[in-house]
């Protein structure tokens, strides 16, 4: 069972004040790339797994963000961390229809 849920906001800075979709686009292919359990929401993306894993892919995805040409990066990143094990669905499950 996963210990972390992390959730992101990356808002990269784009060269020329350009539309930052491609390069959210290309963070999410990052999380895509590492196999995690994630979902897409309109304003983040929430990532299970293991803590120090996750954290490497959000450095990871603020490294591609500079490759693709963003000058700087801000990362909104909160961490629910639990030793016991948690899971996204055990937080949503009574929303879902």
């Amino acid at each position: 069972m996963a210990n972390a849920l992390v959730s992101i906001q990356i808002i990269p800075k784009t060269k020329n004040g350009e539309n930052v979709i491609p390069y959210v686009d290309e963070a999410i292919s990052v999380i895509q790339e590492s196999g995690v359990k994630y979902e897409v929401h309109p304003l983040e993306t929430t990532m299970e797994g293991d803590l120090e894993h996750l954290l490497k892919i959000v450095a990871e995805m603020n490294t591609k963000m500079i490759e693709k040409g963003s000058s700087n990066v801000i990362s909104q990143v909160k961490i629910l961390y639990q030793p016991t094990g948690i899971e996204m669905n055990d937080l949503t499950e009574k929303y879902r229809p």
